[in-house]
């Protein structure tokens, strides 16, 4: 073989060898971008799936604190209920014992009257026989409580308590002092005089002119004139301290004497 066939064999070889090579790197750039394009799209892919697990996974948390949220609540309630069923209870005993104290009512009612006008008859008893100072005021009260016992429209409960509080007042009486003006007959005359009460100890009283005074006797159930001079000066002494114009003091006072029981 000459050397000019050798020369052209071996360019024709190169070149068969070159094309080769291209075709080889034009198949490896295809597959390279076929491989970068699949990574892109799962790429893509995984992103999308990060989004959605992301906002999964936002919802759950949303939705476990709104479960806490509700079980607090529940729990509350139940402590709630609870104790609404302990009001209940208490309250259904109190109607129960409300109930048998309201079939006791007219068995009261029936016992209480004829007890008031117990009370009325003894009150008024004791007035009559006790030291006769604010007589008529007295003797009203007592008729007032017994207008009572006939009207409809004053309960039991309150006709008691109206003469509870007459027996207080005529407690209150035997202590302190107190004075008021008043008339009394001396010598077949009314004579305006002031009247003072110590207790039940004694009542006396002094005309206002101070001429006489006098005082109630308990055994004879009448008013006693007083020597003149006297007691004069005491009487007018405890009016002025009983009206508050004086300041409290010792008074030599005609008190009856202890009677042996």
């Amino acid at each position: 073989m000459t050397m000019h066939r050798l020369k052209t064999v071996l360019i024709a070889t190169l070149v068969s060898a070159g094309a080769l090579t291209g075709t080889v790197a034009a198949v490896q750039a295809n597959t390279l971008d076929s491989i970068l394009e699949v990574g892109e799209s799962k790429n893509r892919a995984a992103k999308k799936s990060q989004v959605k697990i992301d906002r999964l996974a936002d919802e759950t948390r949303d939705l476990l604190g709104d479960y806490k949220t509700v079980v607090k609540q529940v729990d509350g309630l139940k402590v709630y209920n609870a104790r609404l069923q302990r009001q209940i209870d208490n309250q259904q005993k109190r109607v129960i014992e409300i109930e048998g104290s309201i079939s006791q009512v007219t068995v009261i009612q029936r016992q209480m009257t004829p007890l008031v006008i117990r009370m009325i008859d003894g009150l008024e008893q004791f007035v009559g026989l006790d030291v006769p100072f604010n007589k008529e005021e007295r003797v009203q009260r007592i008729g007032f409580l017994r207008a009572n016992l006939d009207r409809a429209d004053v309960s039991v409960a309150e006709k008691f308590r109206g003469v509870l509080e007459a027996y207080n007042i005529e407690l209150q009486y035997g202590r302190g002092m107190d004075t008021y003006r008043g008339n009394i007959d001396l010598g077949g005359s009314q004579r305006e005089v002031d009247f003072l009460r110590i207790g039940r100890v004694a009542l006396v009283y002094q005309t206002i002119d101070g001429d006489i005074s006098g005082v109630w006797d308990k055994s004879a159930r009448a008013w006693v004139d007083l020597p003149a001079g006297a007691y004069d000066n005491a009487i007018r002494k405890g009016i002025r301290i009983a009206k508050k114009q004086a300041t409290i003091e010792l008074l030599n006072m005609p008190v009856p004497a202890p009677e042996a029981i």
